[in-house]
């Protein structure tokens, strides 16, 4: 929310990992063109309704996340919202490199992940060096900022979780 009222997103905007759409519908509701995709039919299901319940036109496909080509469309802007934390390190380099090659050169992404630091940390917590590591030339990626976030959760009462917001930009 946080990046959409500070104008972070333009473009055509990916929302890889979308879930139930809540970010794709926020996105879209500002009037910019997005995609959700996912692996999860049901979700998909959900985010469809959610779409069509609130007369925002909005995309929802069904996708591989290591094959990000296979949609033959470039976006401008893209968003990660908890899916790069899912993945084992040695998947998170072809991830990066899959997102890459949909981005527009001069692109951004923005991830948000679990972080590896602080107090009540969430599953599959990510380090700085992992993001560094994922999201490097030979991924097709030219710079990476990382701040500290808080990722709200079901399980995290109402300070949430320790997190990282990771502004990237593709070469």
């Amino acid at each position: 929310m946080r990046l959409e009222s500070e104008g972070r997103f333009h473009g055509a905007v990916l929302d890889a990992g979308c879930g139930s759409g809540e970010n794709a519908l926020l996105v879209a509701s500002r009037g910019l063109s997005v995609v959700g995709v996912d692996v999860a039919g049901t979700a998909l299901a959900k985010a469809r309704e959610k779409a069509a319940d609130r007369g925002i036109d909005v995309e929802f496909v069904a996708g591989d996340a290591f094959a990000l080509e296979r949609l033959h469309r470039t976006f401008e802007t893209a968003l990660d919202s908890g899916l790069f934390h899912t993945f084992d390190s040695d998947e998170r380099r072809r991830y990066a490199s899959s997102l890459g090659s949909v981005i527009a050169p001069g692109g951004t992404l923005y991830l948000l992940c679990f972080a590896d630091v602080g107090a009540d940390i969430g599953p599959h917590p990510i380090s700085q060096d992992d993001l560094r590591a994922a999201f490097d030339a030979s991924t097709g990626w030219s710079g990476i900022e990382i701040e500290p976030e808080r990722v709200h959760t079901r399980y995290h009462g109402d300070t949430g979780a320790p997190a990282w917001l990771a502004t990237i930009t593709r070469s």
